[in-house]
């Protein structure tokens, strides 16, 4: 076998010269001898190429273009593979090992913040909006980079881990727990890329957790400050007076029992009035799961308000094309100088009075509020969602906390509204044209053009 190799780059060498190079626009192959050639395709394309023949197969290995590769640094090329070949190589194989080595190399030097990028890419899809995706980036950025952001992730050990949770493990100490999670998640990921090797110095059971205290030693978890349900239509009836967007919008949120994100970006295409429900798709649910919310007659009047004033969004923003921000609410409630309270909080006034004001059972308040029910075992089995039960759940709520005149709660409530008997409504429910008004005003504040 080696007689027969060599015999093919023994024959005549160096038949080409610079100038014939240049003149050949024919398409073909060209020999310049030892296995070199000139290769011009249909498209009058010239590069190198170096055949050779290894048990019994014909080979060719590029070396580049023409315009790039000159003829001298083709026959070196040229020369370096003969000399592999003529040591039992194959020149091919040995280029792609090296390629593969130097990938290697280049990965064993990813810092931990290319990492976190590499990572959110391969990630964001699967998140449930852009708003996590940020957060994600900015805990890692603002906590752990200026630690070890530009340092390899193969070095980064326990030290450093600690260097970035020990400042605000006390004094924030949900945020270090998140971060902690994060980097620990980066770091599996980069093992499995292959990018590090060894334990994960951010993994918490038997590790970190001896040199950490646990987070609920530190702090007790603290709830949404909520509204006593005895209080809610005295509440209820107060919203009625406030102005604007947001005001209707907290109404839906409490009549719904519904997240502020929510309601903020709650859309028509989501609304059916005819059927009375709002199905609100998984992307923008916390659960990842479709959830259907029954409209009572209350909740589908303030819907109705809103008909022709945006194309997408329910509660339109101040900012065209846009829904409400995310502080709308909370500025209601800030002008009704109840900053004591959250929005998320009224669904804890919802739960609180569901339990000890009806006869409603537990799983069918758990599936009003969006929560799973039960075990893994049980959830799968519990196909229903219990929507009719939970439209006369819902029916009742409204008027709890708005009751009409002669109204009566159903069957399964055990007591009407707290405050006196039920009344005929002394407030004006705000109009399309008081609405349009308002909205108008906000938007003219921020200097966007007016198009209701």
């Amino acid at each position: 076998m080696p007689g027969k190799e060599r015999s093919v780059f023994m024959a005549g060498s160096e038949l080409l010269s610079a100038m014939k190079v240049a003149n050949l626009s024919t398409p073909g192959k060209y020999s310049d001898g030892r296995g070199l050639y000139l290769q011009i395709t249909k498209q009058g394309v010239k590069s190198w190429i170096f055949r050779y023949e290894r048990n019994g197969v014909r080979r060719y290995m590029g070396l580049g273009p023409v315009y790039r590769v000159s003829l001298a640094q083709a026959r070196e090329e040229a020369r370096k593979a003969r000399l592999l070949f003529q040591q039992g190589i194959d020149p091919l194989e040995d280029r792609a090992e090296k390629e593969a080595l130097s990938r290697a190399v280049q990965a064993s030097n990813k810092t931990f913040m290319e990492c976190v990028t590499d990572y959110i890419e391969g990630h964001k899809d699967a998140w449930r909006s852009e708003k996590h995706c940020k957060q994600w980036e900015a805990t890692l950025l603002e906590y752990a980079c200026p630690h070890f952001g530009k340092l390899n992730v193969r070095l980064i050990g326990t030290p450093h881990v600690l260097a970035a949770l020990e400042p605000i493990w006390k004094k924030k100490t949900e945020t270090a727990s998140r971060l902690r999670e994060r980097i620990e998640r980066v770091l599996s990921w980069a093992a499995t890329r292959g990018y590090r090797d060894g334990e994960n110095p951010a993994r918490w059971h038997g590790h970190l957790q001896e040199l950490l205290p646990h987070p609920s030693k530190i702090k007790k978890v603290q709830h949404h400050p909520s509204l006593p349900y005895q209080e809610m239509r005295e509440f209820y009836r107060a919203l009625q007076f406030q102005r604007g967007v947001a005001a209707r919008a907290l109404q839906f949120a409490i009549l719904t029992a519904s997240r502020t994100g929510e309601v903020l970006f709650a859309q028509w295409k989501e609304i059916d009035i005819e059927a009375q429900t709002w199905v609100i798709p998984p992307e923008r649910m916390k659960a990842g799961k479709e959830h259907r919310i029954p409209l009572t007659e209350e909740a589908l009047e303030l819907l109705k308000l809103f008909l022709g004033m945006d194309g997408t969004w329910v509660f339109p923003g101040a900012k065209e094309a846009s829904p409400l921000s995310n502080m709308a609410m909370l500025n209601v409630l800030k002008k009704m100088q109840r900053s004591d309270l959250t929005v998320h909080g009224f669904r804890s006034t919802f739960r609180v009075w569901a339990a000890e004001r009806t006869d409603y059972k537990k799983e069918i308040a758990e599936l009003a509020l969006a929560h799973s029910v039960g075990s893994a075992v049980e959830e799968a089995y519990q196909r229903s969602d219990l929507f009719e039960r939970r439209r006369a759940l819902m029916h009742d709520w409204a008027k709890w906390c708005h009751p009409l005149e002669g109204g009566t709660c159903s069957s399964q409530s055990r007591s009407t509204s707290p405050v006196g008997p039920t009344l005929r409504r002394n407030v004006s429910p705000p109009n399309l044209a008081t609405l349009r008004s308002t909205l108008r005003s906000e938007r003219e504040a921020v200097d966007l053009p007016e198009t209701l």
